[in-house]
């Protein structure tokens, strides 16, 4: 398995089920989650994260229009299959240390690309983190596998 991959892009939006809207930076706040994200809280979901390579899938199946934060992620990812990694997993992005806790969702309302198309990646391919060591993180940032 690969251990470097790098954020493409932060996205945030100020309340839950639409798709979030990129930032140029995230302060991501120890035990919170992205500040100014409606998915911050104390919980074991307070970052999500979805590969480019996933997105990409999602294009080759004839969705358009797909730009990053389309499926709700805070971080999208380039290099690294993030759902291939282990429960427990910690990562170093930017200045963060996050501890992966789940792997996928279940949608409690299939969204507009799962409607679209019948299928969206989220539910299988997305992640989600808790913040151990807040700080910030931008796109280019790497993403470093720590165990």
């Amino acid at each position: 398995m690969k251990i470097e991959g790098k954020v493409l892009q932060i996205n945030k939006s100020d309340k839950k089920g639409v798709s979030k809207s990129p930032i140029n930076e995230g302060n991501f706040i120890e035990d919170f989650g992205l500040e100014g994200d409606a998915h911050g809280g104390k919980w074991h979901r307070q970052v999500s994260l979805l590969g480019i390579e996933s997105i990409n899938k999602m294009k080759n199946m004839g969705v358009e229009g797909l730009d990053y934060g389309a499926f709700a992620e805070n971080i999208t990812t380039e290099g690294i299959i993030v759902y291939e990694l282990p429960i427990g997993t910690k990562l170093k992005i930017g200045e963060t240390i996050q501890e992966v806790t789940q792997i996928g969702k279940e949608c409690h309302s299939k969204c507009n690309i799962a409607k679209e198309i019948g299928k969206c990646v989220m539910p299988n391919e997305g992640i989600f983190t808790k913040v151990l060591k807040g700080g910030k993180v931008k796109a280019g940032d790497k993403i470093i596998i720590l165990e």
